[in-house]
């Protein structure tokens, strides 16, 4: 007897990942119904930055599969270290009494020269992007 419970519990079991699924494919071809026409629109809207920005999100999307490889399926850990830090960078850049410190210690020199660093990083990274020095190439 212990068999044939077990054997009912496997087939109910069955049964209801049969009509889950089922339930699941058809609200995904509702789903897709539904965005295809906003999906058209919105590609449409985008006009020729659509292949750079497609591209963009792709090279992002491998770039983030191999770190939660790397990480063994886990967020980053350093994930939270960098959001600790650029709250209290946006913190600090709103308080104006911050900007009254800085100025009376000296310490707007390190922040400036912070700032120049990182810009002409951006911009190196903008020429690597783009491949050229000036401007973008036109075909």
């Amino acid at each position: 007897m212990p068999n044939s419970s077990v054997e009912q519990a496997q087939k109910t079991a069955q049964d209801a990942y049969a009509a889950a699924s089922r339930q699941a494919g058809d609200a995904f071809k509702r789903l897709k119904t539904l965005g295809e026409p906003l999906a058209n629109r919105f590609s449409s809207m985008l006009g020729s930055y659509r292949e750079p920005l497609t591209y963009n999100l792709a090279v992002a999307r491998e770039l983030m599969k191999q770190v939660y490889t790397s990480e063994r399926l886990q967020p980053p850990l350093s994930l939270r270290l960098w959001v600790d830090a650029y709250s209290t960078l946006s913190r600090r850049a709103q308080n104006p009494v911050y900007w009254r410190e800085i100025i009376k210690s000296g310490q707007w020199a390190v922040v400036g020269l912070y700032s120049i660093e990182a810009y002409f990083i951006f911009k190196i990274g903008e020429i690597v992007g783009r491949r050229s020095l000036i401007g973008y190439k036109l075909e």
